[in-house]
């Protein structure tokens, strides 16, 4: 995409340390030419639908998240228009990873919390964004920010220097960096739906080695239990209490400290895998090494769900109300941790129906497979392999993900900021048939970190 793009035949010093050299035709003007605010508030309600800066995006806040930390009343939010330019300017000392420019596609109302500007008649209007955009994703904005939570006012960066190349170069420039992001949200959905096959994969691959084994010709028999169907005729079935001794967890909230000895284990470390972890001082209830860690409650929001979490050897855990512990005892921890995970028909009453939270009871009462003790052994082993390989495979599109997520980064700065020239380039796009936003199926909770709005809806009331 930036293949033949070259830099600019004469250039001049900006004056500004971090842009450099621009090119020499663009002007250098300050925010307030380029900019202006726009503070109209929602007095009478006259607009009612809510809308969220999420991932760098507006969108329309569903009715269903309208909850939580929200204003009594949407009178305190400010009206938004379609081109509009929203800034999310508060906590810029703590929060270095959210995206913080969003253009508005849509009519709507949002926090006055976020600042919201429009463009003058010498920007054209996407260029205005993509150049505030740039800002952002070089965090040039942070060294805007005033008081003590370092928080932005149109003050703060009305002379902050704007380039502005000629009308029908800003209109090149967005008409190349909007050919490019398609291309480039097109490949990362396809290395995104990669790695979603790759899980449902390895999901089915476990599902039926813990179920029915390696061989493919075992002989079966009815397991009297709907979800599971048959299974092999020599496997027993067990309650977890007759193979696993049951722990549940106690509140450790109040001793969390990043400099504690053992990982605090919630719901949510459980269903994210270990990756959301933090640390606490006291150890209420501990996990042992090769426990098999599994949520208990608020089970449908995180329908990450029965996902099973098995404890490593050299880290310490300690578990909470949320989380309890199943230590092995009559089956091999590592079988009984590929049987629980992802397994939601552990969740579900005799009638089907799905549970919100599980007891004591419950969880020492569920059934679980029991194949001889050396078969687990070679199911454990094939299946490790296995994982390994698909996680390997998940790994690598992930990693490529990551690239591409910079390469978007570095072209969008270098592009508006006048380090490479697109005219040509734009000259010689064929027209080709994009495909709609709706039609890129990017997930963009993994684009970028993400930034709670509700968490700030308070001041803005």
């Amino acid at each position: 995409m930036s293949d033949g793009l070259k830099p600019y035949a004469e250039m001049k010093y900006s004056g500004v340390e971090w842009l450099g050299a621009v090119p020499g035709h663009w002007d250098i003007v300050p925010a307030f030419v380029a900019y202006r605010p726009r503070e109209i508030r929602n007095t009478g309600m006259v607009e009612k639908t809510v809308l969220s800066l999420s991932y760098g995006r507006i969108v329309i806040k569903p009715e269903e998240k309208l909850r939580g930390l929200v204003p009594e009343s949407f009178e305190t939010y400010q009206i938004v228009e379609p081109g509009n330019i929203i800034v999310r300017t508060t906590d810029l000392q703590n929060d270095r990873n959210s995206l913080r420019i969003g253009h508005a596609k849509d009519r709507g109302i949002i926090t006055s919390a976020y600042l919201c500007l429009e463009t003058t008649s010498q920007v054209d209007n996407e260029f205005g964004y993509q150049y505030l955009n740039a800002y952002d994703l070089l965090k040039i904005i942070y060294g805007y920010g005033s008081g003590l939570r370092q928080n932005l006012d149109f003050k703060d960066i009305k002379r902050m220097p704007v380039l502005l190349p000629p009308k029908d170069e800003q209109a090149a420039i967005v008409r190349f960096l909007d050919h490019a992001d398609r291309r480039i949200r097109r490949a990362i959905a396809a290395k995104q739906k990669l790695i979603r096959l790759l899980e449902e994969q390895k999901r089915a691959i476990i599902h039926r080695a813990v179920t029915r084994g390696l061989d493919p010709d075992v002989r079966l028999k009815p397991s009297g239990i709907k979800w599971l169907g048959d299974i092999p005729s020599h496997w027993g079935m067990e309650r977890v209490s007759h193979v696993a001794h049951f722990r549940s967890g106690k509140a450790h909230e109040n001793h969390v400290d990043e400099s504690g000895a053992y990982f605090c284990v919630n719901a949510r470390f459980v269903s994210t895998d270990g990756r959301s972890a933090k640390r606490c001082t006291e150890n209420f209830c501990p996990a042992r090494k090769a426990d098999v860690l599994m949520v208990m409650s608020d089970l449908p929001n995180g329908r990450a769900l029965a996902r099973a979490f098995f404890t490593p050897e050299d880290d310490l855990y300690a578990i909470n109300q949320r989380v309890c512990a199943l230590t092995g005892f009559g089956v091999e921890p590592k079988f009984l941790y590929y049987f629980a995970n992802r397994n939601v028909q552990l969740l579900q009453h005799d009638d089907g129906s799905n549970q919100t939270h599980l007891s004591n009871y419950d969880f020492k009462t569920m059934r679980v497979l029991v194949p001889p003790v050396s078969e687990q052994r070679e199911i454990v082993a094939e299946l490790d392999r296995l994982v390994r390989v698909s996680d390997e495979e998940s790994r690598k599109a992930a990693k490529e993900i990551d690239l591409l997520r910079e390469y978007r980064i570095r072209l969008v700065t270098d592009v508006v900021t006048g380090k490479l020239d697109v005219r040509e380039a734009v000259a010689n796009l064929l027209e080709l048939a994009e495909p709609a936003d709706s039609e890129i199926d990017i997930d963009e909770e993994n684009e970028v970190e993400s930034m709670e709005e509700d968490a700030i809806e308070d001041q803005a009331a």
